[in-house]
């Protein structure tokens, strides 16, 4: 196919700050006296930040137990924690064959774009220094609706002025799959085939060490 723009998912695909997220998830669920585990926070990859109290809260049955403006109070306490965890990344923590990728995609002029839920994407980016191999960062609050709506990976495209036939999408969660596939591009998933591919997934890589620009141009 031909590839005019690559949409990346952040955690996951570039990196890993899931376990961040569940210290900081993990620990407000304590708070409330609500059982949490690694399993559970699997069902919260690549969704935003009130879907996944929303979900913590339902996982406990204790959804109608807070209003919208307490709800939004715990979701930024969730923030806060995670944003001070953010200080241990460094660049070494991107994922391998991804800065090298995002070389290759700079020098043959296709668009970079990062399509995460995550409103901390340009800080974790800075972390990395990863920023100036991107040519965009959707911001959530952009768009309508969260992964797996396709919203998110439209606006990516949108911006960088390439229509979705000619668009890659990365993702590892299966929210962002369905996201990518709702969007009409072409999927690239890493993680577990039967996780992914049922999401709709065109194709499914172990890990990221293979995303190359080469290896892209051989889709579709």
């Amino acid at each position: 196919m031909i590839v005019k723009a690559v949409l990346f998912d952040l955690d996951g695909v570039i990196t890993d700050t899931a376990e961040y997220h569940y210290i900081a998830w993990k620990q407000l669920a304590e708070q409330l006296d609500i059982e949490m585990d690694k399993e559970f926070n699997e069902r919260l990859k690549g969704v935003s930040r009130m879907e996944s109290l929303e979900r913590i809260l339902i996982h406990a049955n204790r959804q109608n137990d807070f209003t919208l403006a307490e709800k939004t109070d715990l979701a930024t306490q969730k923030n806060t924690e995670y944003v001070k965890l953010l200080d241990n990344v460094t660049p070494a923590d991107v994922y391998a064959g991804i800065l090298e990728l995002l070389v290759e995609l700079k020098t043959a002029d296709v668009r970079a774009v990062v399509a995460s839920a995550s409103k901390n994407a340009p800080q974790i980016l800075r972390s990395l220094e990863l920023t100036e191999y991107f040519d965009y960062v959707v911001d959530p609050d952009e768009v309508e609706h969260g992964k797996p709506a396709p919203d998110i990976f439209l606006r990516g495209a949108e911006v960088v002025g390439v229509t979705p036939e000619y668009c890659i999408g990365i993702e590892d969660a299966q929210a962002g799959i369905e996201a990518i596939k709702s969007a009409h591009m072409f999927a690239v998933g890493i993680g577990q085939e039967e996780i992914l591919k049922p999401s709709g997934a065109d194709i499914v890589l172990p890990s990221t060490e293979t995303l190359t620009w080469s290896f892209l141009q051989t889709l579709g």
